[in-house]
């Protein structure tokens, strides 16, 4: 199954919930038993230990149908309806350096013989930092932060895995860990500041049930910048190379660190952006993971 979220332009300001089938979109919101948000649902199959399908069809009504492609426009038009985050997650962390690729960037301007990422791709605990709170995170459409103090902010293209409380995987999503890498390689003590800033986190377009996703090792992670009719920037990974597995990266997560349901967490990029192609005001960029759809975001210099 996948669920999105989506908000109807002069309706109302409520959220919607809805499952997709083929290129409709069926509204199953029902606030009488509860149903008001995805995050609903996963509180409510993580409590009674099931799985989001099971939870959709328990407390859904179905009812409106909406074309998916009209739902796929930039938020706030004067007419229709858009689509949101798929989640507002209370927490969202990121895991770095799950990647070959990701240790050998990090470390290329460093005098070190061994970097330290590559001390972190090779050590036994995994690299996990926190990343965003919900009003810091934008849904398919929406726009991501460049930070007024970077001259090299950057996509970071991902799979993401959202959990319940006692770490099963709930559902997969696309996600995009925005960054600012030069303030991260002028110290690692800036990672912070690097990683979380408004528009930092970019989700959706929809939460895909682990039924749907047999082996998330067998996924393709395809990015793209594009800069007006130029397509800037393009590559793609599989997540076979991934070298943490997503069950090692929860464990270290909930080790003594008690998460609430819906937990969004990053799995770690293996697409690196070089500095001549740093994100510029009004740049798009999509990232498709087939199976589980596309989220394109456009880029937007803050202060």
């Amino acid at each position: 199954m996948r669920i999105v979220q989506f908000r109807i332009t002069g309706e109302d300001d409520r959220l919607h919930v809805g499952w997709i089938e083929g290129d409709r979109v069926i509204e199953i919101t029902h606030p009488a038993s509860g149903l008001r948000s995805t995050l609903d649902l996963i509180q409510w199959a993580d409590r009674e230990r099931t799985d989001l399908t099971a939870a959709a069809q328990r407390l859904g009504a179905p009812g409106r149908s909406f074309p998916l492609a009209e739902l796929d426009v930039a938020p706030g038009q004067a007419d229709g309806a858009f689509l949101d985050l798929p989640l507002y997650p209370p927490e969202v962390w990121g895991c770095g350096v799950t990647y070959r690729k990701s240790a050998e960037f990090r470390d290329e301007e460093t005098d070190r013989q061994r970097g330290l990422y590559d001390q972190v791709y090779t050590a036994a605990r995994p690299e996990i930092f926190f990343k965003a709170t919900a009003s810091r995170c934008v849904g398919p459409n929406g726009e991501i932060g460049i930070r007024s103090d970077s001259s090299f902010t950057a996509p970071e293209p991902e799979l993401a895995i959202v959990i319940g409380q006692d770490g099963r995987i709930l559902a997969y999503t696309i996600a995009n860990d925005v960054s600012a890498w030069d303030i991260e390689r002028e110290n690692p003590l800036y990672l912070p500041q690097s990683k979380i800033f408004q528009g930092c986190c970019a989700l959706g377009p929809a939460l895909v049930t682990p039924d749907e996703v047999p082996d998330p090792y067998a996924l393709t992670v395809i990015a793209r910048i594009r800069r007006g009719e130029r397509l800037l920037f393009e590559d793609r990974v599989e997540t076979s190379r991934i070298k943490r597995r997503l069950e090692e990266l929860i464990i270290y997560l909930r080790r003594d660190n008690p998460i609430p349901a819906g937990t969004v967490v990053l799995t770690g990029t293996g697409i690196i952006v070089s500095a001549e192609h740093a994100l510029r005001d009004g740049d798009i960029v999509e990232i498709e993971i087939p199976g589980l759809g596309q989220l394109r975001n456009v880029a937007r210099r803050l202060g």
